[in-house]
C-alpha cells in the first residue's frame, strides 16, 4: 500500500479535535485509557489494517466483531456493489430484508420474528420498550459491567467504552432514566419480584474484557424469570453467529424470550435487529401499542453484506474460527509464561480475553482490578510497535477472524513473546 506522505496519524489526529469531540466518533477510538495518538486506517483486506502511514497491522479489533470474516471479504464487497448499484435506500420494504429475517429466524431456535434497527444500541433500547409494553411492568435487572449500548436507562454500571473513560454512567442521564434499572453483579443470579419486566445480560459478557457465564447462571436467570412472570434478553450483539449458527442460546442450551443481534449481521455495515416469538413480537407496532420505527432500518446495503457473512459461516468456518482461537489462545499463554508475565487468556469458542492477573475475573468487580493495575496499556503499545493491533483498552474482546491464518498467529505470538520479555526487563533491558 502506498501513503499519502502529506499525512500523518499526528496530524489527522490534531485536525480532528478541532472538529470532532476528542477527535473521535466512538470514545475508546481516543487511546485515553492507554495513551498516546491514534492510528487512522486507510484500507484495510484480510487480517490486516493499514494506516494512513502506510503501517500495517494483524488487526484483532475487526471493527469490534463484525469482521467475523475479514476484512473487505469478496463476497461481501460484491455483494454490497450489486446492492448499491441499485440504490442505498428507499423507505420502502425490500427483499432482502426479508430474507435476513427468515435466515436468522431459520438459525436461532424460538426465534420467530425479527424487526430490523440501525445499531446494537437501538436495538436493546426497542427491545426493552417492547419487554415493558407486552409486561405491563416497569423494571429493568441489568449486570454491572455489560453494555448495552448508550440509551439511558443502561449506561449505568456499563462495560466497553464507559468503563474505559471510568465512568460509572453518564452526565446528561437524569435519576428518573435510570430509577427503575437495577444493577446485579455478573454472575450471580438476583432475587426478582413481580415488577420486573425483564433482565437484560450478556450471555457472555465480553465488554469487560472477556468474562465467562459460571455454570448455572444462565439457567438460573431463566428459571428466576420464569418464576415471576419476567422476560429474559439475551443481548447477542458481540456472541450472535459468532460463538455457532444458534448464537450463544444454542451454545448453552439456555432460551430467551428475546434476542438482540448486531455486529456480524451487518458485515461490517451500521445494523442491529431484535427479535422474539410471534407472541411478543405482536405488541409491536403495527401490529401492537408499542413503538418503534427507523428511516434506514433494514438498509439494503447492510442485508446485502449481512447476508453474504451468514452464507460463509457454515458448521466448518467456526471449526476454523474456534480452531484460531484456541491456537491464539494457548501461543499467548505460553508466551506470557515464558517471560514471566502474569496473565490469563479466558476463551468462549471463537472469542478471546486478556487479563494481566492471575485468575480470570468472575465478574466487572475483578475486571476493574486488572483493568487498573496498568499492565495492558504497554502490551497494547508494545503489540502495536511489533505490528499487531489489538483493542485499545483493556476492557474489550479479542476477535480472531476467518481471515487469520497459521502464520499471522504464529506472527501475533512472537510479537506477544518479545513484549512480554520487554515488560519484565524494561524495554532498555
Amino acid at each position: 500500500m502506498s501513503s499519502d506522505q502529506s499525512l500523518t496519524n499526528e496530524a489527522l489526529f490534531e485536525r480532528a479535535q478541532r472538529v470532532i469531540p476528542g477527535g473521535v466518533n466512538s470514545p475508546v477510538r481516543a487511546f485515553r485509557s492507554v495513551g498516546g495518538t491514534p492510528y487512522f486506517v486507510a484500507e484495510a483486506s484480510g487480517p490486516f489494517t493499514y494506516d494512513v502511514e502506510g503501517r500495517r497491522y494483524i488487526d484483532y479489533v475487526q471493527s469490534y466483531g463484525p469482521g467475523i470474516c475479514g476484512h473487505a471479504h469478496p463476497a461481501v464487497v460484491e455483494a454490497v456493489r450489486r446492492a448499491a448499484g441499485r440504490g442505498t435506500s428507499y423507505g420502502a420494504p425490500t427483499r432482502d430484508e426479508v430474507l435476513m429475517a427468515e435466515e436468522m429466524c431459520a438459525r436461532v431456535a424460538g426465534l420467530e420474528m425479527v424487526r430490523l434497527t440501525n445499531s446494537g444500541t437501538e436495538a436493546v433500547m426497542s427491545a426493552v420498550r417492547l419487554a415493558r409494553g407486552v409486561t405491563g411492568r416497569p423494571t429493568v435487572v441489568k449486570f454491572a459491567g455489560c453494555y448495552h449500548g448508550h440509551s439511558d436507562s443502561l449506561l449505568v454500571a456499563g462495560g466497553s467504552g464507559v468503563a474505559q473513560q471510568g465512568l460509572a454512567g453518564s452526565e446528561g442521564v437524569t435519576a428518573g432514566a435510570v430509577a427503575d434499572t437495577i444493577v446485579a453483579p455478573y454472575n450471580v443470579v438476583p432475587e426478582l419480584d413481580e415488577t420486573v419486566a425483564v433482565v437484560c445480560v450478556e450471555p457472555v459478557a465480553a465488554n469487560m474484557g472477556l468474562v465467562a457465564p459460571e455454570p448455572g447462571f444462565l439457567q438460573g436467570l431463566r428459571d428466576a424469570c420464569d418464576a415471576v412472570g419476567a422476560l429474559l434478553l439475551f443481548d447477542e450483539v458481540i456472541t450472535g453467529f459468532r460463538l455457532c449458527r444458534g448464537g450463544a442460546a444454542e451454545w448453552f442450551g439456555v432460551r430467551p424470550d428475546i434476542w438482540c443481534f448486531g455486529k456480524v449481521i451487518g458485515g461490517g455495515l451500521p445494523v442491529g435487529a431484535f427479535g422474539a416469538s410471534t407472541e411478543i413480537m405482536s405488541g409491536l407496532a403495527p401490529l401492537g401499542g408499542v413503538y418503534q420505527a427507523g428511516t434506514l432500518s433494514g438498509n439494503p446495503l447492510a442485508t446485502a453484506a449481512g447476508l453474504a457473512v451468514l452464507g460463509l459461516l457454515d458448521d466448518d468456518a467456526y471449526v476454523r474460527l474456534e480452531s484460531t482461537a484456541a491456537a491464539l489462545q494457548e501461543g499467548l499463554e505460553s508466551a506470557f509464561a515464558s517471560a514471566g508475565v502474569t496473565a490469563v487468556v479466558p476463551r468462549v469458542g471463537p472469542l478471546l480475553g486478556l487479563f494481566f492477573t492471575e485468575d480470570a475475573p468472575r465478574d466487572f468487580d475483578e475486571a476493574r482490578k486488572a483493568a487498573d493495575n496498568g499492565r495492558y496499556p504497554p502490551f497494547f503499545h508494545g503489540m502495536l510497535r511489533r505490528g499487531v493491533a489489538f483493542a485499545p483498552g483493556a476492557y474489550e474482546a479479542i476477535f480472531p477472524s476467518l481471515a487469520h491464518t497459521d502464520a499471522e498467529i504464529e506472527a501475533t505470538v512472537a510479537a506477544a513473546a518479545a513484549t512480554a520479555s520487554e515488560m519484565e526487563r524494561g524495554p532498555e533491558g
